[in-house]
């Protein structure tokens, strides 16, 4: 018993792995991958909410990011990649993420998540800590087009958090942290 639930933490764990890096092999590649995950969620997300697409333009900054979730019965890992621009100077600063949990739940969820910056202080921070801790409840069951995805809109410390799910089986109910750094590689 105890090697088949290493067998199937090993799977979660290079599924998990598998969804969550950028395409390429040298950084202006994977620089573009990013760029072009932007773009693709940016524009479902104003296709879904078209009053975020103002609320993005006119913010101090804004990030995003791809990120693949693993729950197994009392713990949640997860891990992604994104970017985020200061809309005053265009710069565009790429970064990893990290996430664990303890909760309830099982599944394997693959999101993406926008973060809206309504202060420079909100954006500096999180550009120079990155640091985010909280709950989260979420039930998911989607592929492709099909299914369905409640996620939330929150509003925490001078930001707005959008999640939009990708594809996905979870159920979830988990107190996580989620570590976001910058990427050495790709800045």
């Amino acid at each position: 018993m105890r090697i088949i639930k290493l067998g199937t933490l090993l799977a979660l764990v290079s599924l998990l792995a598998g969804c969550a890096t950028m395409s390429g092999s040298t950084p202006a590649q994977k620089r573009q991958s990013v760029m072009n995950m932007k773009n693709e969620v940016l524009t479902e997300l104003f296709k879904l909410k078209p009053d975020t697409r103002k609320q993005v333009s006119a913010a101090p900054g804004y990030a995003v990011f791809s990120n693949v979730n693993v729950n197994i019965i009392f713990a949640s890992f997860g891990g992604g990649y994104g970017m985020a621009k200061n809309n005053k100077t265009g710069k565009v600063t790429y970064m990893k993420m990290g996430e664990v949990g303890l909760g309830l739940g099982a599944g394997v969820k693959d999101f993406r998540a926008v973060f809206v910056f309504h202060t420079k202080g909100a954006y500096d921070r999180f550009i120079e800590h990155g640091w985010t801790f909280g709950g989260q409840a979420d039930a998911a069951a989607k592929a492709s087009d099909k299914g369905a995805a409640v996620a939330g809109e929150a509003i925490i410390d001078n930001v707005s958090v959008y999640q939009l799910t990708q594809s996905g089986l979870a159920l979830q109910a988990t107190l996580k942290g989620t570590k976001y750094w910058v990427d050495e590689e790709l800045n």
